[in-house]
């Protein structure tokens, strides 16, 4: 793994007691905040390997809640997310899984409101690190540690290359990009990380070209 700085490795500022635990899984719950796009009414949390055995003392718990509900790691009101998510009538279920995963740390985010729903998996990789590796089902590898836009699209020849011009024509480089699809020809999903953040109506326009169907961006 490369580090981009001694604070990749000696881990972020943060409300511990964990950079993995507490760090790491409030990056999952943020990052899961972020997709949705607004505060959910209800969230159902399942907890695998270390998560599932030790949430409750490293603070897994309050830590992914304090990222739904949009705070920074080293946001003092992380200790008190949980209370804080009640009062503003949040619904939280958490779930001990049995399941072994291919991470010791994982989490799987359910979160939604009467308009819809949204289905996360994420792993917590040490030093406050994370990668979201499921997305609505689509498998995925997004780090969260870089801007990044999801384009949700038909699978259909030329659409990846009419996004990469559109975000060419506007010199934004690409530093990461993958595609995943559930079904040939059917839904897929690009993950474009990139080196700045995009202007909103760079992604209007990306989202105007034939076969595009939503696209949301993630903000570093």
């Amino acid at each position: 793994m490369k580090y981009r700085s001694v604070f990749d490795i000696i881990g972020p500022v943060m409300i511990g007691p964990s950079s993995s635990h507490t760090a790491g899984a409030a990056r999952i719950g943020r990052v899961a905040r972020s997709l949705f796009g607004r505060e959910p009414k209800w969230a159902n949390i399942s907890l695998y390997g270390s998560f599932a055995k030790t949430y409750k003392g490293h603070g897994t718990d309050v830590a992914i809640v304090g990222g739904i509900l949009d705070f920074e790691t080293d946001d003092v009101r992380i200790i008190n997310a949980i209370d804080i998510a009640k009062e503003r009538g949040i619904k939280l279920r958490f779930i001990e899984e049995d399941a072994i995963t291919d991470h010791p740390n994982t989490a799987r985010v359910i979160i939604g409101d009467d308009m819809g729903e949204l289905e996360l998996v994420g792993i917590s990789i040490g030093g406050g690190k994370m990668e979201v590796t499921e997305l609505n089902g689509f498998e995925l590898k997004l780090s969260g540690n870089h801007p990044a836009i999801l384009v949700v699209h038909n699978d259909r020849f030329g659409a990846i290359a009419s996004v990469s011009n559109i975000l060419a024509k506007y010199e934004i480089n690409i530093g990461h990009m993958e595609v995943s699809r559930k079904e040939q020809g059917k839904l897929a999903l690009m993950t474009i990380e990139v080196d700045q953040n995009i202007d909103s109506k760079i992604l209007d326009e990306i989202e105007q070209l034939p076969n595009i169907l939503k696209v949301t961006k993630i903000v570093d």
